[in-house]
């Protein structure tokens, strides 16, 4: 199994283990990182007549913090109070080797990752999903995020959240078509408030825990803290976007795309990061203008719905996991990566963020990691 490569043991139970009633039909794992939405997630399929085992990932925290990680005690002691049975998965060595180490390195490279996908893609649907179905023979896995699954008579989709706001699919466009049949995602027809007053209702610990925002494993502070020294920390030139230099910067890996604040140069007019050249260390600014793209390409594209990815066929695309899709088509798709136009401008697309295709009925088609977008003078390696 892959998960004996990365070493992905389990944990003793937290309380009583995982003795089963029901068929393995009606068992289902429960990814749970100690906060309201897995919690309430855990209880919403109990009462809904699952067998619940809640599962929590023991991960590693890059950095002394005060913070809190994702694999806290939260976690158990809510499955304690749901009568729940829970575990911890000790997922150490990957989430270096899948997570951290690639995060490292695209930051090195000038580009801004995005390791709350990786995690979703290489570890939660993926390594630690198969290592359930071997460890407990469970097939369904949960977890807390707001989007929903479209079960039709034939397959089944990954589609939007009803509250758009909450909405969080952007970060699941990895999982692979197959596993959707299996996937339950109960908070996609709710709203957090929703969520909260079931969790208060039920008296829950973690009623009012606030919403986790930055990076577990950076323990939930900045996410330099998780950068070890590199040359990416090294000061370097301040140019235009035609390579003249007018500033210094403080190191590449201080500095994405589209940035505006923090620059340390004033022009008179509004400047953003446009361009963050690893092998010169430099990085270029420019207007909005200058720094945005209606042409957005990726690589490592996952499909969902080929059927889609033909012809003229208008879809809605993000290139960043706030906001609403915009319009666009697409220009080329082969295998594993795919060009598409927006009708409008995008604001600077960064390599390594995520571009998200999905059609006009909320259904998510394809997405995969942003790479250089044509007609910028000088390529983001």
């Amino acid at each position: 199994m892959a998960s004996d490569k990365y070493n992905i043991e389990l944990l003793p139970p937290s309380f009583s283990g995982f003795s089963p009633k029901k068929p393995a039909s009606e068992q289902i794992a429960v990814l749970m990182s100690g906060g309201v939405d897995s919690s309430v997630t855990a209880h919403l399929l109990r009462e809904d007549g699952w067998e619940v085992l809640g599962i929590t990932m023991k991960i590693p925290v890059t950095c002394t913090t005060t913070g809190r990680g994702c694999c806290g005690a939260d976690a158990a002691f809510v499955c304690a109070e749901l009568d729940i049975p829970h575990y911890f998965v000790d997922v150490t060595d990957a989430f270096r080797q899948l997570i951290i180490d690639p995060f490292r390195e695209s930051y090195s490279k000038g580009h801004t990752p995005n390791p709350c996908i990786d995690c979703n893609t290489f570890l939660k649907f993926s390594l630690v999903w198969d290592f359930l179905q071997a460890t407990f023979g469970i097939g369904h896995l949960a977890t807390g995020h707001y989007a929903r699954i479209e079960r039709r008579a034939d397959r089944a989709l990954l589609s939007r959240a009803n509250d758009k706001a909450k909405d969080q699919s952007y970060f699941l466009y990895g999982v692979a078509a197959e596993r959707l049949d299996k996937l339950i995602l109960p908070l996609g027809e709710l709203g957090k408030q929703q969520v909260r007053s079931v969790a208060a209702g039920l008296n829950l610990s973690i009623a009012d825990k606030p919403e986790s925002m930055e990076l577990c494993f950076a323990g939930e502070g900045d996410y330099r803290a998780a950068l070890r020294d590199t040359d990416a920390d090294k000061c370097g030139d301040v140019t235009d976007m035609q390579g003249n230099i007018i500033a210094t910067h403080k190191g590449i890996a201080n500095y994405t795309l589209g940035q505006r604040q923090g620059i340390g140069f004033a022009g008179g007019k509004p400047l953003y990061v446009g361009m963050i050249d690893a092998e010169t260390n430099t990085i270029a600014l420019g207007t909005r203008d200058q720094v945005s793209s209606c042409i957005v390409g990726a690589n490592q594209v996952n499909i969902l719905m080929p059927e889609q990815l033909v012809g003229d066929r208008p879809l809605l695309g993000k290139i960043r996991s706030y906001g609403d899709p915009k319009p666009c088509r697409i220009v080329d798709v082969g295998e594993l990566d795919m060009t598409v136009e927006f009708d409008e401008p995008q604001f600077a697309p960064c390599p390594g963020q995520r571009l998200v295709l999905y059609d006009g009925e909320d259904n998510l088609v394809a997405g995969g990691t942003i790479v250089q977008e044509r007609g910028q003078t000088k390529p983001i390696t």
